[in-house]
């Protein structure tokens, strides 16, 4: 019997930003990547839009309240990120130090044009502090629309690290079937899926697509509770009285067997951490394979439209 082991150890960041506040919600961050390192972990990943705040305001705020959706907005874009600059630098400098693979959920701005308009966007950097790449969430959800443009397929991809081989897909992307497909299709043995779902169906999601892909899932949700968004923000009074919680995370991390082995961590701030041996993902795929042997190329064709891929 082969006694070969592929094991490292992962994390999922269930953390809460400094509302946004970029600068201190990248301090906060480094301070996670680091302390990560310290214990061994090979790979960290971070919530959805964690730099610098989930723009739940969205789901509150009436498209014709304009002067307050303009504040809102413009406070977004000054604390989002362009890839690279001065916050990239500070994230990949702790990447570096504690030798950990990086995966964080920001606000990116669209710097190769206006510079005026934003994307919700995963940042990976490997273990020696470099950028590996960038993923822009296909389409936003509802609301969301009114914050975030479509991404393209170009950035679609997977990234070989010293963790494995790393893919990401923000949120309800994961409910799309040809952007799992495509993941798939890349090889991938671990797929990051920050988010800002909790709920029970979307854990049952992210069991289904581990087993589907035969790959461990990383789903990293931000805990946020009212406490953590200043009283300057009138928005906040939307909000029913007496609630603590604006979203209690559920992060978890999942086996390609669909099993979770470790979270659900509800209404709390921590990181998550599980060992994993990458050699399960062989075993889970003996039966089923999705892209593998039980595909049929013959019968079904599919393709990426990915436009300027750098």
């Amino acid at each position: 019997m082969s006694k070969k082991t592929k094991n490292i150890k992962v994390a999922a960041a269930q953390l809460s930003p400094i509302f946004l506040n970029k600068e201190k919600t990248v301090k906060k961050a480094c301070e996670a990547i680091l302390d990560a390192g310290e214990k061994g972990a090979n790979l960290i990943v971070f919530p959805e839009a964690f730099i610098s705040g989930y723009p739940d305001w969205v789901w509150l705020i009436p498209n014709s309240k304009g002067a307050d959706l303009n504040e809102l907005y413009l406070e977004l874009v000054e604390n989002a990120v362009s890839i690279p600059d001065d916050t990239t630098s500070k994230l990949c400098k702790a990447a570096k130090k504690a030798k950990i693979n990086v995966v964080i959920g920001l606000h990116e701005r669209n710097s190769e044009t206006s510079n005026a308009s934003l994307f919700n966007s995963l940042l990976f950097i490997d273990d020696s502090g470099l950028i590996i790449g960038k993923h822009r969430k296909l389409i936003p959800t509802g609301g969301e629309r009114l914050i975030w443009s479509q991404g393209d397929g170009s950035t679609l991809s997977s990234y070989d690290t010293s963790a494995g081989k790393i893919a990401g897909l923000i949120c309800w992307e994961n409910f799309m079937p040809l952007a799992r497909n495509a993941i798939y299709e890349f090889g991938t043995q671990i797929l990051v899926s920050p988010t800002w779902d909790k709920s029970p169906n979307w854990l049952q999601t992210m069991q289904h697509v581990a087993r589907e892909g035969g790959l461990f899932v990383i789903s990293t949700c931000m805990a946020l509770k009212m406490a953590d968004i200043p009283n300057e923000y009138e928005f906040k009074k939307l909000y029913p009285k007496g609630r603590e919680w604006i979203n209690v995370g559920n992060s978890c991390i999942i086996a390609p067997s669909g099993k979770v082995i470790a979270g659900p961590l509800e209404a709390e701030e921590g990181i998550l951490y599980a060992d994993i041996n990458l050699q399960d993902i062989i075993k889970a795929k003996r039966m089923f394979d999705v892209v593998g042997h039980y595909s049929r190329p013959d019968v079904f064709k599919f393709n990426i439209n990915q436009p300027n891929k750098n």
